[in-house]
């Protein structure tokens, strides 16, 4: 079973490319002109095991909204094709993920309906020169459009950067979990009552 998508997004304000295989090895290229979304999305890969390939060209002048934003959405599309109809996985996965003073836990339900529960305060507005406001829409955009359901909480930190790198490598660990196939059940198994997890 092939558990590999790619994608080619583009509009007035962005253009996106991304290639994931979510049966990887933690492989990575990526350049989406935004150099912390850059080593967010390195860390997802490579504590996730999964390969990742995402290159972006977007409207930096303006702001780097877009491109976040439209980066979040391809990943998401990405993601859910790669999942197909969800036969055989695990479907849930959680991680508490620390980085020197921050504590960051992720809960993800594989479930084909999207929902973020967004706990997260950051100290400062900026880190470098993205704004921290936009973590939460990179999470709200990645979660719409896998269908997947998060709950991002930040338990402890002081350190912007700390904070949003502990989330991120969260996420990675949480996904993992949840994107395994579950040796407990035959490859065709969906993991739900319902019988399907496709709609």
């Amino acid at each position: 079973m092939s558990r590999t998508a790619s994608l080619d997004r583009r509009t007035r304000e962005t253009e996106v490319q991304v290639t994931l295989t979510l049966d990887g090895t933690g492989r990575s290229r990526i350049n989406t002109g935004v150099g912390f979304l850059d080593h967010m999305l390195d860390q997802l890969a490579r504590h996730g095991l999964f390969d990742l390939e995402v290159q972006a060209r977007g409207d930096l002048p303006v702001d780097a909204h877009h491109t976040v934003e439209d980066v979040g959405i391809a990943l998401g599309q990405v993601w859910r094709e790669a999942l197909g109809e969800r036969r055989g996985i695990c479907r849930f996965g959680e991680a508490h993920v620390p980085l020197d003073e921050a504590l960051a836990r992720v809960v993800v339900d594989l479930s084909n309906r999207p929902h973020l529960t967004w706990q997260v305060v950051f100290p400062t507005e900026k880190v470098g020169q993205w704004d921290t406001e936009l973590f939460r829409e990179w999470f709200a955009a990645f979660a719409d459009n896998g269908r997947l359901c998060l709950h991002v909480a930040s338990l402890a930190g002081s350190n912007s950067h700390h904070i949003a790198e502990s989330c991120f490598k969260a996420l990675a660990v949480a996904l993992r979990k949840a994107c395994a196939l579950d040796p407990g059940r035959g490859p065709d198994a969906i993991p739900s009552t319902k019988g399907t997890l496709s709609v």
